[in-house]
């Protein structure tokens, strides 16, 4: 069921989104090569806690206050004080916050120092991909006008789009209806509607689409062993606009 949210929810949605921007912006300057995955989870779990709120993926049992994916790791990559941030990694942090009840979920995908040209070209149609989605997530579309959207810009330039994971309802939950696929898909393709919040979150991977899942149960890596990008906003619906809830600087309103 698509729970469509009231102005009084997606207020409070709102205000765990701007602090979780308010967190990247404040952690992201802090985070560099020679840091241990351990260690960036730590950041982002102190700094939630101290504001008064909870890492969102504690409700899905998920053992970290972010998933913290590197290079060939897709999503889910769990915190590691063995796994070392190295010059030249992109490193993805998908963090969500429960704040009274109300959850944001976004993703950003760090450059660290010197990146090869192909990955910061993987980075910057990533968030194009993302850019699109969001364009088409207005009242009167339906949810395969975001995957056609994303789908269209990432296949422009060869990338696997992947298939197997996709964004969806936010808000009340970490995860609800309605699903929204990264590229076409055949199955429910409801019309977006005033009150809906969704995360859209593109996973683009340099080669295949395809991905596995590692022994740990969590960490899904690309099955080429090529670098995936992974961006994600969370982004409200109103008759007449859309506003990206969780954009850096609180101005991710597009009027129509």
């Amino acid at each position: 069921m698509i729970h469509l949210k009231t102005e009084e929810q997606i207020d409070g949605i709102r205000k765990a989104c701007h602090l979780t921007a308010d967190m990247f912006n404040e952690l992201i300057p802090k985070i560099h090569a020679g840091m241990s995955t351990w260690e960036i989870d730590q950041l982002f779990k102190k700094y939630i806690e101290s504001h008064g709120g909870t890492p969102a993926w504690y409700h899905e049992d998920y053992p970290g206050a972010v998933c913290i994916s590197v290079n060939d790791e897709v999503i889910h990559g769990l915190p590691s004080k063995k796994k070392i941030i190295k010059n030249g990694d992109l490193v993805s942090l998908d963090v969500g916050i429960d704040l009274d009840g109300y959850i944001s979920d976004t993703t950003h995908s760090l450059l660290i120092g010197e990146v090869k040209p192909e990955v910061k070209k993987l980075k910057q149609v990533t968030e194009e991909c993302l850019k699109a989605g969001i364009a088409a997530c207005v009242v009167g579309n339906r949810i395969s006008d975001i995957s056609n959207a994303v789908y269209e810009v990432a296949k422009k330039h060869g990338y696997g789009v992947v298939y197997d994971y996709c964004g969806h309802g936010v808000g009340l939950e970490v995860h609800e209806d309605p699903s929204v696929p990264n590229c076409p898909s055949r199955g429910l393709n409801p019309r977006i509607k005033a009150g809906m919040v969704l995360a859209i979150e593109p996973m683009i991977n340099l080669g295949t689409a395809d991905v596995e899942t590692l022994e740990d149960g969590w960490t899904v890596v690309t099955c080429d062993g090529k670098v995936s990008c992974h961006e994600e906003h969370t982004v409200a619906v109103f008759e007449d606009h859309n506003e990206v809830l969780t954009d850096l600087n609180y101005c991710g309103k597009s009027v129509l």
